[in-house]
């Protein structure tokens, strides 16, 4: 039998979304709030906790005397300055490791995830919890990209590797083989958001979003829903193109029909691509 399960919660729909997910499964559920972060809709009528983003003492211990046996983390962190964290005595002894390998968001995970681990805690992914968020390869929905947009995409690909190796952003936009934007700290609706004052004018370009080649995949995948459709077409891009088997697309059904709807193709690139 299965443990108890703690979702360390971020913003947006994802940790409430993976919490019924997993209570439906019959897993006994806690949320970890994070303080002026999570949305209390997250963890309405649910047991839960509240630590600072910057108590990673806190959040062990509470982990520990609510029995918990796994760990999701899951939902978008917008990562104050060091100095603006708040951080407690166990977050200040890892301090020297995450110097040593470096102070971008994959390595900071990385450190928190074994900091967990060494506490006797199972770290899962959400596609773990939840079957068929992963988005497969291939055209999803009638539109397919053209010779013209396929280009974008390979050059996007470039991009948005050569940005992952060095631990910045997951996406960038592309318009005739051009490059509009990169997401840094911003996240990817404020790069859409920018995108959409940076337009071309004629054929409109891609959105490319995939994993950073070392990322850990348990934590901070690509994340692609509605909300991204929305701002892809305010943009006036041609389509979405995401990494398969790697980006985690919320509602896939409702995000296809979006996709649909609105003209745009969504396209998952096979990994070796």
């Amino acid at each position: 039998m299965l443990g108890r399960l703690a979702i360390v919660a971020g913003g947006g729909p994802m940790p409430r979304r993976l919490a019924d997910t997993a209570r439906a499964a019959g897993r006994d559920v806690f949320i970890v709030a994070l303080d002026g972060i999570t949305d209390p809709s997250t963890f309405d009528g649910l047991p839960h906790g509240t630590v600072g983003i910057g108590q990673l003492g806190k959040a062990i211990d509470l982990l520990h005397r609510e029995n918990i046996s796994e760990v999701c983390m899951i939902g978008p962190v917008k990562r104050p300055s060091f100095s603006a964290m708040g951080l407690d005595a166990r977050a200040i002894s890892v301090l020297p490791k995450l110097l040593r390998t470096g102070r971008g968001d994959d390595a900071l995970l990385k450190l928190v995830l074994g900091e967990l681990e060494a506490e006797g805690f199972r770290v899962v992914g959400a596609h773990e919890l939840e079957a068929g968020l992963l988005a497969p390869a291939g055209v999803l929905g009638r539109h397919a990209p053209d010779s013209d947009a396929q280009r974008d995409i390979q050059l996007g690909l470039t991009v948005a590797r050569a940005l992952g190796l060095l631990d910045v952003g997951q996406a960038v936009v592309v318009q005739q083989e051009q490059v509009i934007g990169v997401e840094a700290v911003e996240g990817t609706d404020r790069l859409l958001e920018r995108c959409a004052e940076l337009r071309l004018a004629g054929r409109g370009g891609v959105l490319v979003k995939v994993k950073k080649p070392q990322q850990e995949r348990r934590a901070d995948l690509p994340t692609v829903g509605t909300g991204t459709v929305a701002r892809a077409v305010a943009a006036g891009l041609a389509g979405i193109a995401v990494e398969a088997e790697q980006t985690l697309l919320v509602d896939r059904e409702a995000t296809v029909a979006a996709c649909d709807q609105a003209g745009l193709f969504l396209l998952g690139i096979d990994p070796a691509s």
